[in-house]
């Protein structure tokens, strides 16, 4: 993991799914728990993006 990735998963979680995986479920779900609240979205990016 890139410290680029690392910074966009903490600042903008959806970006890093998106960059990593495209556009699917993954960024789907990366959006829905940010707009819930940024913790989740921001832990769900680190799991996804660190796979």
């Amino acid at each position: 993991m890139s410290i680029l990735t690392i910074i966009l998963c903490i600042l903008l979680p959806p970006l890093a799914v998106f960059l990593k995986h495209g556009l699917g479920s993954e960024f789907l779900i990366s959006l829905l728990l940010t707009l819930v609240g940024w913790l989740p979205g921001v832990i769900y990016a680190f799991y996804v993006t660190g796979k």
